[in-house]
């Protein structure tokens, strides 16, 4: 994984607030959902494609149980 980097960021007010609501209603840090809302921005734009991988395993259930 790659390690994150700081970056200052200049933001009115107003729209820290309504970020920080955001990310409580998402139970996510400020930080977290603006990492999140770039994220997605990007995908939808199509200047990124984000893969992710899904392991499931599947048992099978013991007749007797």
């Amino acid at each position: 994984m790659a390690s994150k980097k700081s970056y200052p960021l200049r933001i009115n007010p107003d729209v820290l607030a309504a970020v920080q609501r955001w990310a409580d209603d998402d139970l996510r840090s400020v930080n977290a959902q603006i990492e999140y809302i770039l994220r997605d921005a990007l995908v939808k734009s199509g200047r990124v494609k984000i893969v992710q991988k899904v392991v499931t395993e599947v048992h099978p259930q013991d007749p007797e149980e």
